[in-house]
């Protein structure tokens, strides 16, 4: 039987919010083993003089923890 902790991460890009999600992932699995999904809590948008600045993911990030 496997054990699984979730964890909440915030990722930001200049380019769209798929890009936000793609690197947040792959800082996911830089730093956790056995990530084995996620799943996207909240997107925001940050803004300057109107004009979209970055695109903002809080994601949940689910790992199965070793033996």
């Amino acid at each position: 039987m496997a054990v699984a902790r979730v964890t909440e991460i915030i990722s930001g890009s200049s380019k769209s919010f798929q890009d936000a999600i793609d690197d947040g992932i792959d800082r996911a699995n830089k730093t956790l083993k056995n990530v084995e999904g996620a799943w996207i809590k909240d997107q925001s948008i940050i803004l300057d003089n109107g004009k979209i600045k970055e695109y903002r993911v809080v994601m949940k990030v689910t790992f199965i923890l070793d033996d």
